[in-house]
Formats: C-alpha cells, structure tokens, sequence
C-alpha cells in the first residue's frame, strides 16, 4: 500500500465561493494518476465516507485526465466567515485525504 499523499504532488482545499470547498488532488504523471483511478478508492461514495457527510452534499466529483487530476467540492454547512466557521478559507480541510491507502 501507498498512501496518497507519496503520490500526488498536490492535495488541497479551498474555497469555491461561500457556500463551497472545492478539494484537488493532482498527480505528476498519468501513472499515479491511473494507479489511484484504477484502485477505485476516491469515488464520490468514498469521499462521502471519508469526510462523514452524505452524499448530497458533493456537489460535483471529476476526474480530468488532461492534468491528472481529481476534483471534487463539497457545501459547506455553513456560510464561509459566518459565526461557527472555523476555517474562513476552507483551506484546512484537505487532511483526510492524504492518508487514504492506494495498493501496489
């Protein structure tokens, strides 16, 4: 196994307007890229899993593989700088996914 984080180059969250975080995961070759799509383990019910929420709350999950990337964004539960948001950028939200195990 191989965690996710030794093989992409970038995995990050931020903002995609105040009611979304948008996540990345982009990898340095199409190799990595295929490793990770042909295990199957970052799929919109995955994600769902892994973060804890339901489904609807993905609001869109794609694969693109001309930068060999995963892209998915979530609603937020609540406004972006609203009282309870602790992270105004949604930029520490990515965590989770670095440790997720991809198999050789």
């Amino acid at each position: 196994m191989t965690r996710l984080s030794d093989l992409a180059s970038t995995v990050r969250s931020k903002n995609a307007g105040v009611n979304q975080i948008t996540f990345d995961i982009i990898f340095p070759d199409t190799a990595s890229y295929r490793r990770v799509l042909a295990a199957r383990v970052i799929t919109r019910e995955s994600i769902a899993h892994l973060f804890r929420i339901p489904p609807a709350r993905i609001s869109d999950f794609v694969t693109f593989d001309v930068a060999n990337a995963i892209k998915f964004t979530l609603y937020r539960l609540r406004p972006s700088g609203s009282p309870g948001d602790w992270d105004i950028l949604g930029c520490q939200q990515y965590g989770p996914l670095l440790d997720i195990e991809i198999p050789d």
